[in-house]
Order: structure tokens, then sequence, then C-alpha cells
């Protein structure tokens, strides 16, 4: 296994895919995001939604708002719907997939 530059755990199965950060030639790089996992339907991938607030100038008032990101999930990481999960920024690894799941909190 290789170091990927983050504080993490190195998750205790194997796998052979190109696309992992830690068994493969992923590299991570950029922002980490926190969030919950929505869904895992697509294959390797997994929706995540992150909620935050952001304040409104005007009426001196928050409002609530979410983000859904694709992500690629590696096969050596096993998430279900409802997991906190720690995302990295990575290259582009499809259309819609720019961020990996490298720890399930």
């Amino acid at each position: 296994m290789r170091s990927i530059g983050l504080d993490v755990k190195y998750p205790e199965e194997n796998c052979e895919s190109e696309d992992c950060p830690f068994h493969g030639s992923l590299k991570v790089r950029g922002k980490t995001i926190t969030g919950t996992v929505v869904s895992t339907a697509p294959q390797n991938t997994a929706v995540i939604e992150r909620k935050y607030l952001r304040f409104i100038k005007k009426y001196e008032r928050y409002e609530r708002r979410k983000k859904r990101y694709s992500v690629h999930k590696p096969k050596c990481i096993k998430l279900k719907k409802g997991d906190q999960v720690l995302v990295a920024e990575c290259r582009p690894v499809s259309k819609t997939k720019r961020h990996v799941v490298v720890k399930k909190l």
C-alpha cells in the first residue's frame, strides 16, 4: 500500500482496482469533504450529500442548503446508506466523478 498524503487508516481489504487511492494509481489532491451517503446504487459510485448554512446579508439570517456529489467508491471500502464519509478531490474518474471516498467515519 502507498501513502495518500492524508491521515487516514488503510482499508482492511485489498482490491485490484486501478482507480483506488490505496491500491491503485489514483492520486488525491485539493479539498476534502465530509458528507452522508445517500445512494450506492450506481456501480463503483456513491452519492453523498453535504448540508451547510449560508448567510443572507439582506435579511441577516442563515438559509439551509445542500449539495450532492457523485464520488468514486473503491471496492476495498464497504459503504451503505447513511454512513458518514471523508471524500478527497482527485482527477476526473468519469464525466461526473471528481472525488473519491478515502475514509468511513
